[in-house]
């Protein structure tokens, strides 16, 4: 049910290791720590050498790091190459321009058209050079960052890709005007960037930041010889985004542009100049459908390579010769996100009302009977493989407790004074209409669900479904929603202030219009901490914050099913992607 899901600050299907991230941060670490403790010895790097401070930290080169994950992951040559690999959706890509994608499916696709300046680990999230930088370096001052740039790369149309063409995408993500949700996390981060030569980038931190790769994660490269000539504030509307002028999706990939059939199909093809490792496929097509049935049907038929599969889905699939089922628990959880836009509803003000819809629901009834397994009830807001999970940590559990819901409206004004079942308050009814993602059948169960559980308590809910693109328009372009539900892919910093911070309304992910001053000091802590340990104690304090406030309320954290066919080779989904390039078919 969360196919659609914001969020992924990363490719997915293209991704440091944790011992290169400890190995990039613990100067760092020791420098803090001798600044506010004199004479503190030098953290010892993981491999037990000391790290001398006021030295250069250089990462390992793509080479380096693909030998190694090739290594541990398995992959095997190619026996033949070919085909074209089929995917799944039941909605739409948003744009062909990724520096405005803000959803899952469409990071992916754009993944493959462009590059990104830095990847991440297929096997952990961690930032990786494994983008368009074949390496970084980050100077003994802890805030400047050199990129090299790959001297092969060239864009679809032969064109050189230099540093002026990051610097031209970076211009473009930090002006509130392109339209991106991730200028907000951008500006915070980055506080000036330049073009040394034509193949290196010099970025400088904002201050020594333990988020800093994660916080540039979204820099994809376009080409300024493209875009150059477009004014940022018509990018999201210009045709080159829209597909209607497909003659501007030009990328440096290993997969070009070939066709979007709006609603029904996207095709790219093999880039046999790219720069990096050239996929064994000679296609990927992502595959429209109109619901998750049709989806099930197409894989039975083998009309599919691979699909993400709904709970109730997995009978029907399960044991079928030549398809393999897998499941594995996600970064993700699954939302419902209220508008505390007094200008737009007064309803949602009073925290005590959205505890009480918290309370109003059996999330456990949610997890067993609806997902039939599949994922787990959420305490606070950090999901289950990140760092910082800690249920046991969560000071208010909100187990299912319809009394304590009408306690909680009744102390918040709200009564059934015209006795016909709905609570009012000065003579306006708790009924608001309900936004969520069209197309599957778990979140059409879930939302009747929560409206029989909402109504029982007093509060009239009317469900109202949305292709993607419109609910992204609803909640985000013109805020006008009183309540949606969505699903949210956090990257592996698992810093949460993209949703949560104070100035990430309409240029991140707060729909909400929400803001407590406290938390954003806590964020931003939690960035500045180079120590794990401490860090997840901060990001733990923010949870409970959140987990009071209730600007949205996460009722699962999610667990993803993905059905393949068993002729795919050197496939392995995961919560972090999977490398497509790596990927052939077996005939």
């Amino acid at each position: 049910m969360d196919q659609t899901m914001r969020g992924a600050r990363f490719r997915s299907f293209g991704w440091l290791t944790a011992l290169l991230l400890a190995m990039l941060l613990a100067p760092a670490a020791a420098a803090l720590a001798q600044d506010a403790t004199p004479g503190a010895s030098p953290v010892a790097s993981p491999a037990g050498s000391p790290v001398a401070l006021g030295e250069t930290i250089q990462s390992p080169t793509r080479d380096q790091l693909r030998a190694e994950i090739d290594a541990d992951l398995g992959y095997t040559e190619a026996a033949q190459q070919g085909g074209t690999f089929i995917d799944a959706g039941t909605s739409d890509i948003q744009t062909l321009n990724p520096l405005l994608s803000e959803e899952v499916q469409t990071s992916t696709v754009m993944g493959f058209i462009y590059d990104s300046l830095i990847g991440g680990d297929p096997r952990t999230g961690q930032p990786a050079p494994l983008g368009l930088a074949d390496s970084w370096e980050i100077a003994p001052d802890r805030v400047t960052y050199t990129f090299r740039l790959n001297q092969d790369a060239r864009f679809h149309d032969g064109v050189d890709v230099t540093a002026e063409d990051v610097v031209f995408s970076m211009d473009a993500l930090a002006d509130e005007a392109t339209g991106s949700t991730y200028t907000g996390t951008f500006n915070n981060a980055v506080a000036s960037y330049r073009a040394v030569d034509a193949d290196t980038v010099e970025l400088v931190a904002t201050e020594p930041l333990a988020s800093f790769l994660y916080d540039i994660f979204a820099i994809y490269i376009v080409p300024k010889h493209i875009w150059g000539s477009v004014p940022f504030d018509q990018w999201k509307t210009h045709p080159g985004s829209t597909g209607q002028d497909t003659s501007m999706v030009i990328g440096s990939g290993p997969f070009r542009f070939q066709e979007w059939r709006q609603g029904e199909s996207v095709t790219l093809a093999r880039n046999d100049d790219f720069y990096g490792k050239v996929p064994y496929i000679d296609a990927y097509s992502l595959r429209i459908w109109p619901d998750q049935q049709q989806v099930v049907n197409a894989l039975l038929n083998d009309e599919l390579d691979t699909a993400e599969l709904e709970p109730a889905d997995v009978s029907a699939i399960e044991g079928t010769e030549g398809i393999v089922v897998t499941d594995y628990p996600t970064q993700g959880f699954t939302y419902i996100e209220y508008n505390l836009d007094p200008a737009v509803t007064t309803l949602f003000q009073d925290a005590r009302v959205r505890q009480a819809l918290f309370y109003a629901m059996d999330r456990e009834a949610i997890v067993n009977d609806i997902l039939l397994g599949y994922g787990e009830v959420a305490q606070g807001t950090q999901p289950v493989i990140s760092y910082a999970y800690s249920p046991d940590q969560i000071t208010t559990q909100y187990t299912f407790d319809q009394e304590r819901a009408r306690q909680l409206l009744t102390e918040a004004g709200w009564a059934d004074t015209n006795g016909d079942g709905t609570v009012d308050r000065e003579g306006q009814e708790m009924a608001f209409e309900y936004l969520y993602p069209s197309g599957s059948p778990t979140s059409d169960q879930l939302v009747a669900y929560i409206q029989d559980a909402w109504r029982q308590v007093g509060v009239e809910m009317t469900p109202r479904a949305l292709e993607f693109p419109a609910l992204i328009e609803a909640t985000t372009t013109t805020p006008t929603f009183a309540v949606a539900q969505y699903g949210f892919s956090w990257d592996a910093s698992f810093i949460q202030d993209a949703m949560f911070g104070c100035d990430q309304y309409q240029v991140g992910f707060n729909d909400m219009r929400y803001c407590n001053p406290g938390l954003d000091e806590i964020h931003n802590q939690a960035r500045r901490e180079f120590d794990e340990e401490r860090r997840a104690q901060l990001l733990i304090e923010a949870s409970n914050i959140v987990n009071e406030d209730v600007p949205i309320m996460v009722t699962h954290f999610s667990q993803a099913i993905v059905a393949y066919n068993d002729r795919l080779q050197n496939y392995t989904p995961g919560p972090w992607g999977t490398e497509l390039i790596y990927i052939w078919i077996q005939e």
